[in-house]
């Protein structure tokens, strides 16, 4: 074990509730798999053995990107934005559906039969990207014109070829870019600008959209009703999950009805991943299960600052930021989903959820976090040898 841990880098409490949250998904995640198990004919612990072996590749993708220096990052991502946009074209046009998820989400990879999510890689791209830019342009004085190429024009792209298939995705994607160019020192004049902008692109979209429901995928007219539905507060065939998702958690009360023994997870279409909060509270209730995973995401936010803090480039402090806030924005949407705060939008609960492309890639952006950690701490040790008392390195020379 001492072994192990000389090997990981960066920030040992990222590690720790890394560690406790994908440890965390195994009860919830088998106990909701039997109803899927039930409706196609699959073995439940087959489901379990699944769930394990897209963490454990995901730990491994963890431990690869927290090794790599995140300065290669910077050049990286301008390699992989081009990549990201094909296979999203590609996604766009030949992507299939997984679930029942009516939405062009997802494209086979070739001779090993797994699906992959191609906006959650495209996410994690562009913020690195964005991230390269904003510290390029640190304390130079540019225009609005002068960036939209370079920095908008790519993330309008990205969103474009996101929106139909997945408004969720796109509309966080969208609102994190804001949230960095903003802690990024842009100007706020013009991302008043670009706001303004995307909000009547995004008008225009649904006014075509509805106009023209034939040259759109069908997907478009299900995130605009669901969004409608809840502005209105109209009780329609969607609200089914959220009304089952809502008496799971009234169900669970303070201490839940006990490990297994959720009801709901038999009603529920996405139980394993959509609504897998809803199935933690049934389960173990308000003090065992909503309250100790809310600490652990926050906890989580903490530490990311603690990182942005310590670290002295600003480039690594935008990267954490960039990668590290969508995952603590998402975790807190599907939460809010499941008590009906939000229409439903299809978000999982990171590293507790099932689904392999979410776990990848919230993987991913935590390597890229404690590689930037890891640099903090080798700069604080040098630090500290520098400042050791003599007589301290003459007791170990002695």
């Amino acid at each position: 074990m001492q072994k192990i841990i000389q090997h990981i880098k960066g920030d040992r409490a990222i590690w720790a509730i890394v560690a406790l949250l994908a440890l965390f998904s195994f009860l919830p995640v088998y106990s909701a798999s039997s109803n899927l198990a039930y409706l196609y004919g699959k073995s439940t612990f087959g489901l379990l053995l699944k769930h394990a072996i897209h963490l454990v590749l995901g730990f491994v993708v963890l431990y690869s990107v927290h090794k790599i220096p995140y300065h290669y990052f910077k050049g990286l991502s301008l390699i992989g934005l081009p990549l990201v946009v094909l296979l999203l074209v590609f996604t766009l046009a030949k992507g299939t559906t997984i679930g029942g998820a009516n939405a062009s989400r997802w494209i086979q990879v070739p001779f090993v039969g797994v699906s992959f999510q191609t906006s959650t890689l495209a996410s994690v791209v562009l913020m690195v990207y964005v991230a390269r830019y904003l510290a390029k342009i640190k304390d130079k004085v540019i225009s609005f014109k002068e960036s939209v190429l370079p920095l908008w024009l790519p993330v309008f792209v990205v969103l474009a070829l996101i929106l139909p298939a997945n408004f969720s995705t796109a509309a966080i994607i969208f609102s994190m870019v804001l949230v960095l160019t903003f802690l990024g020192g842009y100007p706020l004049k013009y991302l008043g600008i670009v706001l303004g902008s995307g909000l009547l692109v995004l008008t225009m979209f649904v006014l075509t959209a509805k106009a023209f429901p034939d040259s759109f995928p069908n997907r478009v007219e299900t995130w605009i009703s669901r969004v409608e539905n809840f502005a209105n507060g109209e009780d329609t065939e969607e609200d089914y999950q959220i009304e089952r998702a809502k008496m799971a958690i009234a169900s669970g009360e303070l201490t839940g009805l006990g490990p297994g023994k959720s009801e709901q997870k038999n009603f529920l279409p996405q139980s394993s991943s959509d609504f897998i909060f809803a199935i933690i509270v049934e389960e173990l209730g308000l003090l065992f299960g909503a309250i100790p995973i809310l600490f652990l995401y926050l906890l989580l936010l903490f530490r990311l600052i603690v990182v942005v803090n310590k670290s002295d480039s600003f480039f690594g402090k935008l990267v954490v930021a960039g990668v590290g806030l969508p995952i603590i924005f998402q975790a807190l949407i599907n939460m809010a989903v499941a008590v009906e705060l939000f229409p439903v939008t299809g978000q999982t609960l990171p590293l507790v959820s099932s689904g392999g492309t979410s776990i990848w890639m919230t993987c991913l952006a935590f390597g890229l976090i404690l590689s930037v950690s890891a640099k903090n701490k080798t700069k604080e040790e040098v630090k500290n040898k520098k400042e050791k008392n003599p007589l301290d390195v003459l007791s170990e020379v002695i």
